[in-house]
């Protein structure tokens, strides 16, 4: 659950869904998708949902950096 400031007025919620798959040479790969619920009638734009995905790769680059200095965390 990740709370705060990116649902604003137009959103009541958003769903993020992430799958993480040992990748072929090593490392891994996320696949993730979002899923918006408005408030009411309310629409949000392209530039808008662009916004709100670069934010959550905000979320998970630090913690892609911590577990790449910290393997061991995993276990």
């Amino acid at each position: 659950l990740i709370e705060g400031g990116p649902l604003g007025d137009k959103l009541e919620k958003i769903n993020y869904d992430n799958k993480f798959e040992a990748a072929a040479g090593g490392g891994s790969i996320c696949k993730s998708s979002m899923k918006f619920y408005t408030v009411g009638d309310s629409v949000i734009t392209e530039d808008e949902i662009k916004a709100l995905i670069k934010g959550s790769e905000g979320v998970y680059k630090p913690v892609e950096a911590y577990l790449l200095a910290n393997p061991e965390a995993c276990n």
